[in-house]
C-alpha cells in the first residue's frame, strides 16, 4: 500500500516538474518530509532520484548539441569536490544523521527560499539579461571563469545538504554568467551539470544510509512516466498562473524550515 501511495506522490511530483522546469528536489523533498521521513532520509533519497530523473533529459540535450561541456567542467570542478567534502564532514564530525538534522532542514530552507524567489523572477531576469548590460554585469561577465567554479563550489555544498538547488538555481547562475548563451543550452548545460553533482551527492548519502532504495524504486515507478505527460501539456496549461503559485508554495515552505 506504502508503495502505491508513494509511486502517488513521485507521479504528482514528476508532473509538476514537467510542467514547470523545477527540479524534483524542492518538490519531492518537502513531501517526503511531509510523509514523516527524516530530513537526512528524504534528501538522500531524493538525490539519487534527480539523478536518474534528469538523466533522460541529459539524453536529449546531447543529441540536439545543447550542452556547454567547457561551462559543464568549470562548474563540476567546484561542485564535485565540495559535495565530496561536505559528505566527509557529515561523516567525521557527527555520530549519526540525527546530529545533523537541523542542518539539513535550514539548508533546506534557504536553497527553497532561493529557489521559490528565482522561479517567480525568471520571466523578469530573462529580460534583465537581454538589455544594455550594467558595470556590475560587465564585472561579471568579465570574470565569469572564476566565478563559475565558485557558484559550483556553492551548488556543491547546498545540493549535497538539501538536494536543491541543481536545476532552477543553476539555471539562473547561469544566465547571470553567461547572458548571451541561448535558452536551449542553459537548460541542457544546467542539466548535465546536474545529473553528476545529484549522483555524487547521492551516492555519497548512500554510503552514510541515507538512501531508502524502495521509497527511491516506488518514487521513479509513478514519476518517470508523469514527466513525460507534464511535458507535453506544459504549452498548454497558463504558466503566468503556475509558476507564482509554485514560487507562493516554495517560499512558504522555504521559510518554514529555515525559521522554524
Amino acid at each position: 500500500m506504502d508503495f502505491i501511495l508513494y509511486a502517488l506522490a513521485g507521479a504528482s511530483v514528476g508532473f509538476a516538474v514537467g510542467i514547470t522546469g523545477v527540479g524534483g528536489g524542492s518538490l519531492m523533498t518537502p513531501l517526503l518530509l511531509l510523509f514523516g521521513f527524516p530530513a537526512h532520509i528524504a534528501i538522500g533519497t531524493d538525490l539519487v532520484y534527480a539523478a536518474v530523473t534528469k538523466a533522460g533529459g541529459v539524453i536529449v540535450h546531447r543529441r540536439l548539441n545543447t550542452i556547454r561541456l567547457r561551462i559543464v567542467l568549470l562548474l563540476a570542478s567546484g561542485s564535485i569536490p565540495a559535495s565530496l567534502f561536505t559528505i566527509w564532514m557529515l561523516k567525521s564530525f557527527f555520530p549519526s544523521p540525527e546530529h545533523y538534522s537541523h542542518i539539513l532542514t535550514s539548508s533546506l530552507g534557504v536553497m527553497l527560499i532561493i529557489t521559490g524567489t528565482v522561479v517567480l523572477l525568471k520571466g523578469q531576469l530573462q529580460r534583465h539579461v537581454e538589455l544594455e548590460p550594467a558595470r556590475w554585469q560587465l564585472w561579471i561577465q568579465r570574470h565569469s571563469l572564476p566565478l563559475t567554479v565558485i557558484m559550483g563550489i556553492f551548488l556543491g555544498v547546498f545540493v549535497t545538504l538539501s538536494s536543491v538547488g541543481a536545476g532552477a538555481f543553476g539555471a539562473a547562475i547561469l544566465l547571470l554568467l553567461y547572458p548571451r548563451l541561448p535558452s536551449i543550452h542553459v537548460i541542457g548545460t544546467d542539466l548535465a551539470h546536474a545529473v553528476p553533482l545529484t549522483l555524487i551527492a547521492g551516492t555519497g548519502h548512500l554510503f552514510l544510509g541515507n538512501v531508502n532504495l524502495v521509497l527511491l524504486a516506488s518514487l521513479l515507478t509513478g514519476s518517470l512516466p508523469a514527466i513525460y505527460v507534464g511535458t507535453r501539456l506544459a504549452t498548454k496549461l497558463p504558466e503566468k498562473v503556475i509558476r507564482p503559485l509554485l514560487a507562493s508554495i516554495l517560499l512558504l515552505l522555504g521559510a518554514k524550515y529555515a525559521f522554524f
